[in-house]
C-alpha cells in the first residue's frame, strides 16, 4: 500500500450530532472514489471524532468527503500525517477564546453599540484597515469610566473547550500564547483563567479612572500577530511548522497562513475561504483532534 502522506479527520459538534459508522464508511467510500488509498479508521473519541490515514491529492479527498456529508454538522479537516502535535499555540481571544466581543460591549455601556458593532464586523470581514477601525472605535470609548472594564469582565464567557485545549497542549509540553487585537486588562484576565502562558495585546488609555478615547501605539494588528507568532517560535527554537495558529476575524489570517496548522474557528468567510483548515460546528477541542489527541487524553477540570 501506498504511503499514507495525509490524514482526514471527522469531528462532529458537540450535543448536535454523533459521529457513527456508517458516515465513516461513507467518507471512506467517497475518498477511495476519488482515488485513494485509505487505511483503517482510528476513534479519537467514540461517536464524536475519527480519522483517515490515506494517500492521494488531499484538496480532492477534503471536498469529496465535505460533498457526501454535507448538511450534516460534522467537520472535515485534512493535514499531513507527520508533525501533527504543535509545540506553541497561538490564540485570539476575542470570538475565539471568549465568546464576547469585549470592545463592543464596551460600546454599548458607552451607548455607541450599534454603531461600534457594525465597525467591528466589517474590520473581521477585512473590508476596512484594522488598526484605523480600532482607533475609531475606541474613539468613542472617550469618558466611559474604568468600571465598565470590569462589568464586561463579569460577563466573558469563555468558547466550550477551551481551558481543555490549553491545559492538554500545556501538559504535552507546548507553549500557550493569547494574541489579541483587544485589550490587556482582558487577555490578562483570560489568560489566568484558561491557563495561558503569555499574552499580548494593546493598551486602553486611562486617565484618573476615565477612558481618554486613546490607544497606546503601536497597535497590534494583523502584522503584530503575525510577528507576536514568529518571535515567540523564534525565542523558544521552534519552526513555524511546529506552531498552531487559531482565531477568526482578517486580522489573524497572517498568524493563521504562517502557522504550520492554521485554523479558522467559527471564522468570518474572508477566513473560512483562505485556511487550510475550518472549524464550523464543533467547539475548540477539536483543535486537540486535528493534532491527534484522543478524547482520554485530555486534561479537563
Amino acid at each position: 500500500m501506498a504511503a499514507m502522506q495525509h490524514v482526514l479527520v471527522l469531528i462532529a459538534a458537540p450535543r448536535l450530532h454523533r459521529l457513527d459508522d456508517s458516515m465513516v464508511a461513507t467518507a471512506i467510500e467517497a475518498m477511495r472514489a476519488a482515488g485513494a488509498a485509505v487505511g483503517t479508521p482510528r476513534w479519537l473519541a467514540r461517536e464524536e471524532a475519527a480519522e483517515l490515514a490515506f494517500a492521494g491529492a488531499a484538496p480532492v479527498m477534503r471536498s469529496a468527503v465535505e460533498r457526501v456529508l454535507e448538511g450534516w454538522p460534522i467537520d472535515v479537516a485534512v493535514l499531513p500525517a507527520d508533525n501533527r502535535r504543535k509545540r506553541l499555540l497561538i490564540a485570539d481571544m476575542d470570538s475565539t477564546i471568549v465568546e464576547n466581543e469585549t470592545l463592543d460591549e464596551l460600546a454599548e455601556q458607552a451607548g455607541v453599540g450599534e454603531l461600534v458593532a457594525a465597525i467591528t464586523a466589517r474590520s473581521m470581514r477585512g473590508e476596512i484597515n484594522f488598526s484605523a477601525a480600532l482607533r475609531e472605535r475606541v474613539a468613542m470609548l472617550a469618558g466611559l469610566e474604568e468600571a465598565a472594564l470590569e462589568r464586561t469582565a463579569a460577563r466573558l464567557r469563555l468558547m466550550p473547550g477551551a481551558e481543555a485545549l490549553v491545559a492538554t497542549m500545556r501538559r504535552a509540553g507546548a507553549i500557550t500564547a493569547l494574541v489579541s487585537g483587544g485589550f490587556k486588562f482582558f487577555t490578562s484576565l483570560v489568560r489566568a483563567r484558561v491557563g495561558f502562558d503569555l499574552d499580548e495585546s494593546n493598551e486602553l488609555v486611562l486617565r484618573d479612572g476615565t477612558l481618554t478615547g486613546a490607544v497606546v501605539e503601536p497597535i497590534l494588528n494583523r502584522d503584530g500577530k503575525h510577528a507576536a507568532l514568529a518571535r515567540i517560535a523564534a525565542a523558544r527554537g521552534l519552526a513555524l511548522a511546529d506552531c498552531l495558529a487559531v482565531g477568526d476575524g482578517a486580522n489573524d489570517l497572517g498568524m493563521i497562513g504562517a502557522a504550520g496548522l492554521g485554523v479558522a474557528f467559527h471564522a468570518k468567510p474572508i477566513v473560512a475561504a483562505t485556511a487550510a483548515v475550518r472549524i464550523e460546528h464543533a467547539d475548540l477541542t477539536a483543535l486537540l483532534y486535528l493534532q491527534g489527541y484522543t478524547r482520554a487524553e485530555f486534561v479537563t477540570a
